[in-house]
């Protein structure tokens, strides 16, 4: 993992928590599988049988592979695995585990909190009230908002879209699904309704994105797609950036025609002459959605866990797979 997540990711006693279960190194932190120095971290490499991986983790490709003769395991401590696991560690037998069902809890807390917000149009209020400094005429002036019966589309039975989904229960929303890998029958399990995607973007009063970063799924909402967002709707993309076409998205955005919020973008950082900072209509962040701060906690016991499975010679809960990688994040 990067050197700056280490002292973060191992805090609080999960130091020894991991070394309860495992024989550690707490001394070295592996940034590099492609040295010019063959000579680095040969000793701890060439034992290694479990890797524990976050950000900023070296990519295992072959040639990394080879200084880890006895590697059996991986277990990565966030969410995707796509920077760091290449094809080579399947060929070599190796089992992958993710904890990205922790970090996809509070990703979704997150879109249930923007989708609440944007029902009751709460920025736009705050706005106003900031500038009046007087009691606003609400009713008048927001009649035509609020939480009940509206209708929430999401893109994307992902780990996090169906968190999405759960979350939503509660609440009296009518939730439309678009997946290609969901059936009816899966669907109605669900509790949504399953539509084509531009039906979905026809008829939803919030749009939450969470599918997948895939050749396939690139601008996914292009121009043509968000002109179909109805009069007053709201784009959430916590997902990845590059699937909405920002200079699309930006210019229905300027006229106040929608709203958005919006955790990624492309470029992940928007020049700083952009609209999207200052408009009123957006909630601007930067990639804050997923685990940060004592969410990183989760993240690591569901991730010590695994190691803990692995050591009792049980099966992971939490296995990647190469199948999943093409059509996961």
């Amino acid at each position: 993992m990067g050197t700056d997540i280490h002292q973060r990711l191992l805090a609080e006693g999960a130091l020894d928590r991991l070394n309860s279960v495992a024989r550690i190194d707490t001394t070295t932190t592996v940034t590099t599988l492609t040295a010019t120095d063959r000579t680095a971290h040969a000793d701890q490499l060439a034992c290694t049988e479990v890797l524990f991986t976050h950000w900023g983790a070296p990519e295992l490709t072959e040639e990394a592979l080879r200084r880890l003769p006895r590697l059996r395991a991986i277990v990565h401590a966030a969410g995707s695995v796509k920077h760091h696991v290449t094809e080579a560690v399947w060929r070599h037998g190796i089992t992958v585990s993710s904890a990205a069902a922790a970090n996809a809890l509070p990703v979704a807390e997150f879109t249930l909190a923007a989708i609440l917000f944007v029902g009751k149009r709460v920025l736009d209020i705050a706005q106003v009230y900031a500038t009046t400094r007087t009691q606003p005429d609400l009713l008048p002036y927001y009649s035509g908002h609020g939480n009940y019966r509206r209708t929430v589309g999401i893109v994307g039975a992902s780990r996090i879209g169906r968190r999405v989904v759960d979350l939503l229960r509660p609440h009296d929303f009518d939730v439309l699904l678009h997946d290609p890998y969901v059936d009816a029958a899966e669907a109605r399990r669900l509790g949504v309704t399953p539509v084509t995607l531009d039906e979905l973007v026809r008829r939803s009063d919030v749009v939450s994105v969470h599918a997948p970063q895939l050749p396939e799924t690139r601008h996914m909402f292009d121009a043509r797609r968000i002109a179909l967002l109805k009069d007053g709707a709201t784009l959430i993309n916590t997902a990845r950036g590059s699937l909405v076409d920002t200079a699309a998205l930006t210019a229905h955005l300027v006229t106040g025609r929608v709203h958005a919020v919006l955790d990624v973008t492309e470029p992940d950082v928007p020049p700083a002459d952009s609209p999207l900072y200052t408009l009123p209509n957006v909630l601007l962040t930067p990639h804050i959605a997923g685990s940060l701060g004592n969410e990183l906690h989760r993240t690591t016991d569901w991730a010590i866990d695994e190691v803990a499975r692995y050591a009792q010679g049980l099966p992971f809960a939490y296995e990647v797979g190469p199948e999943e990688l093409s059509r996961s994040a």
